[in-house]
């Protein structure tokens, strides 16, 4: 017992890498042999590797070891090496537990000090009421004793800028760590293992506020650099410059800075602030950022820079940051403003007035942004090939600022009003000084003859959500852009090759591709190109392609991501794709109005009704959109489009004219997909394709193919190379009947092949009628119930001989039908349910 005891410790005890029990008994190996195992293991770790048993063969010195004992060590060895890597892992997620249960346990008594503090205000106001009603004749009583207003000191020199500074420093902490402010959880933000931070907004104070706190990888004076640098993060701002700067006594720094903010619509001006920064340290080694606004609203720059802006006030604001053990840093960030909304239209208010608001664009950017550098600079987002993070940042950060640029329209960029439809509010502007947007000594810079037109409006929608107006505005383009109008943009980028959109009529082919380039760590955002495919109608020109390329970037489509709106913005690139490539942005921002709807979760699924007949039947076609969603509460949004467009000024009318009419035409067709993805029933607006055969018609072929061949392991249709819509008319001519469902509590049909029509006895206009129940009989319903469970989980049913009805209620018989789930190109998430009908017949 005691000799197994102490074989027992000296075989755990793992320093001892040149021995093994096998069988119970220990097999001892050299040092050269123990080094020549760990340089095939590091060469072929994966045990199945052929190279790894040829190494083996090829070592002398492991000839004597029996190939049992070998494979044995090795497992051994990947054992350690997992043990390693869960051991660092684990210590990782600890240190990072044990910080944010710090962050807990400061905001635990910021709370305690807050509850004492309305306890105290509470047992406060009832002496004083009761003192009032005892002495009701005492004129004394009646007198409330306030604190005078805070004057700010002295602005002209160093002391009264340094007494501010300090004032500023004092307020800023009380709101970042005490209770100055009444801070409640900001809606739809839980702490927990996973979360981000803790978010907080204000309940009731003057201005908004929000604040947030969280862990950080980074070291704090890396993280005071990037979040100083307010353009780099937020989008919104447009330009911030130091106007002064000077050493304080106490070893920080004092800078007077303007800010200018961009308008996010253009039924608003926009926003400057003229503010005093004091960076310093504190006592225990925490590193502050603090600002606010300097009185006077014409300081800072000269008047006529800021004709076109609205002077708002910070409130002391800030960053509050320190070191934590471990590495990484605790960041606690306070943006407290006002923003003025006296000066905007009734309906925009609620954008101005909203504390969350305010913690969507600025306070939750600022946090996620320094999450996304830590996360980059530590190699855990990793890229597709060819891109560096900086550089698609970038792309990003210029998609935005062209078009806020393109929204906003401000005089000192050269911007001038050329033509506004009061009817339509469709405002034509134009910059006959800017070349396209490229980033400063560009190589790839175009100069234009003429200029950039910009055709703009924004509008007012209804009982939809953000997020799916923009999500399928992205999937379903060809709803509601003009591919000659693409292609016109897109000669932008040749030199001298300008002409008006009708000399060079183009066919688009349906095609939409979209290649992913990056995403942001939240997945708020993603950046795409988009390749779509055309053709020439010369007859000469007829095998040339005239494919367009756009570097787009969306936002906001997630409903259970928290964000502030949703976009989707694009410009037309070349296929070489320079870093420095010139954009020139065009696209759309839906913003919500009422901020409680989106404290609940809007579930809005919506199913289009694929009209597949349109490449295969004469006559115009129409597609139908079906929502799924529950009753929707009254969300109000503010929309606005712009679109962009370079000209020659011997063309200038012409390119204002077809900007005009294009706008409005997006207008008209952006108002009936509104209506249409509205969950107030199917409404048939969405108007005639533009192509023969749909992009998401042939995204569903594509979809039920290749699960078909997912989950039965054989092919749907015959092996042939897919060439333009040939698979989508292979699968419409199959001889099978096709049918797709919905997921639904009452599943209706939302596709049927040409067979799958005639097995029903009803048109493509008509299936969206037809519920799955109504299909099969008594018999056949049973028999799908039994054998649902088994289809949701497996992936794939088969259903016996049976009997199916047609909408006229003839009867049809099938020798088979086969059921499987059509599973979208993430091949995780489930579109519908696929149902294959083998030689059917009338009855």
């Amino acid at each position: 017992m005691a000799m197994a005891v102490a074989q027992h410790r000296e075989s755990s005890s793992g320093s001892n890498i040149n021995k093994h029990l096998d069988n119970g008994k220990y097999v001892r190996y050299t040092a050269e042999q123990v080094e020549a195992l760990e340089r095939v293991y590091a060469e072929c770790p994966k045990p199945s590797s052929l190279r790894r048993q040829q190494l083996i063969r090829e070592c002398p010195i492991l000839s004597n070891i029996e190939p049992k004992q070998i494979k044995v060590w090795f497992q051994n060895r990947r054992c350690r090496d997992k043990q390693k890597t869960e051991a660092s892992r684990l210590q990782t997620v600890n240190r990072k537990l044990n910080a944010m249960n710090k962050l807990l346990m400061e905001e635990n008594d910021r709370l305690q000090k807050q509850v004492s503090q309305l306890v105290n205000e509470n047992g406060y106001m009832k002496q004083q009421l009761h003192t009032v009603n005892a002495s009701t004749n005492d004129a004394s009583c009646d007198s409330v004793v306030t604190t005078p207003p805070h004057s700010l000191k002295d602005a002209n020199n160093p002391a009264g800028l340094l007494s501010i500074a300090e004032g500023t420093l004092k307020e800023f902490l009380s709101k970042a760590t005490g209770t100055a402010v009444d801070w409640v959880q900001m809606p739809g933000m839980k702490p927990g293992p996973d979360s981000v931070g803790i978010f907080a907004i204000s309940q009731s104070c003057s201005g908004v506020a929000a604040r947030a706190c969280g862990l950080v990888s980074l070291e704090p004076t890396k993280i005071a650099e990037i979040l100083k640098d307010r353009p780099s993060w937020f989008r919104d701002c447009r330009n911030l410059e130091v106007f002064t700067m000077f050493r304080a006594g106490n070893g920080g720094t004092i800078e007077l800075i303007y800010t200018q903010m961009f308008a996010p619509t253009t039924l608003a001006p926009a926003r400057d602030f003229w503010t005093l920064r004091y960076t310093t340290t504190l006592e225990n080694g925490s590193l502050v950022v603090c600002e606010r606004s300097l009185s006077g609203s014409g300081a800072g720059p000269n008047a006529a820079a800021a004709a076109q802006f609205v002077r708002a006030e910070m409130l002391p604001s800030g960053y509050l940051i320190r070191s934590c053990e471990g590495g990484g840093s605790i960041v606690h960030i306070v943006d407290h403003l006002n923003l003025e909304a006296w000066s905007v239209p009734e309906v925009l208010r609620p954008l101005y007035e909203s504390s969350k608001v305010v913690a969507q664009k600025m306070t939750i950017a600022a946090l996620h942004y320094i999450r996304q550098i830590a996360q980059e600079t530590s190699g855990e987002v990793v890229y597709g090939p060819g891109r560096q993070p900086a550089v698609l940042r970038t792309f990003s950060q210029r998609l935005s600022r062209g078009f806020n640029d393109a929204i906003n329209g401000f005089n000192d960029d050269g911007w001038s009003i050329m033509n506004c439809d009061g009817a339509e509010d469709v405002i034509i502007a134009i910059n006959s000084n800017k070349s396209l947007n490229s980033p400063p000594n560009a190589v790839n810079a175009l100069p234009l003859l003429g200029g950039v037109l910009c055709a703009k409006a924004s509008m007012l929608i209804q009982n939809v959500s953000p997020a799916v107006l923009v999500r399928f505005l992205r999937e379903h383009r060809s709803e509601w852009a003009d591919f000659n109008v693409d292609a016109y943009s897109a000669v932008s980028l040749k030199a001298g090759s300008y002409a008006y959109p009708g000399m060079r009529p183009t066919r688009f082919t349906g095609s939409q591709i979209i290649m992913p380039l990056g995403h942001t760590i939240e997945h708020e955002e993603l950046l795409e190109v988009v390749r779509l495919e055309g053709h020439s109608f010369a007859e000469d020109n007829a095998f040339l392609s005239r494919d367009i390329h756009l570097l787009q970037l969306c936002s906001g489509i997630d409903e259970n991501a928290v964000g502030g709106c949703s976009e989707l913005l694009f410009a037309p690139i070349n296929e070489m794709f320079p870093d420095d490539a010139p954009l020139l942005p065009s696209g759309f921002r839906v913003i919500p109005l009422d901020t409680k709807s989106s404290d609940t979760q809007d579930s809005l699924a919506t199913n289009r009704t694929l009209d597949l007949t349109s490449s295969l039947e004469p006559g115009p076609a129409t597609n139908h959109i079906a929502v799924d969603a529950p009753s929707c509460p009254n969300i109000r949004s503010v929309l606005t489009i712009a679109f962009q467009f370079p000209f020659d000024r011997n063309l200038e009318d012409n390119v204002a004219n077809m900007a005009h009419q294009y706008v409005r035409s997006v207008i008209s067709s952006v108002q009936r997909i509104a209506i249409a993805i509205s969950p107030s029933g199917l409404i048939p607006a969405v108007g005639p394709k533009q192509s023969p055969s749909s992009p998401e018609a042939l995204t569903l072929a594509h979809w039920i193919c290749r699960s078909y061949s997912y989950h039965l392991g054989a092919e749907l249709l015959r092996p042939e190379p897919a060439v333009g819509d040939s698979l989508l008319k292979n699968l419409w001519q199959h001889q099978d009947a096709i049918l797709c469902c919905s997921l639904k509590s009452l599943p209706v049909m939302i596709f049927a092949n040409q067979a799958g029509l005639d097995m029903l006895e009803t048109t493509l206009m008509a299936l969206q009628d037809i519920t799955l129940d109504k299909i099969f009989d008594e018999t056949g319903r049973k028999t799908l119930c039994s054998d649902f469970a088994k289809l949701m989980q497996e992936g794939l049913a088969y259903l016996p001989a049976g009997i199916c009805m047609s909408t006229m209620g003839r009867h049809v018989s099938y020798e088979q039908a086969v059921a499987w789930k059509v599973l979208e190109a993430d091949e995780s998430t489930v579109h519908c349910l696929a149902f294959s009908f083998v030689n059917w017949s009338f009855v």
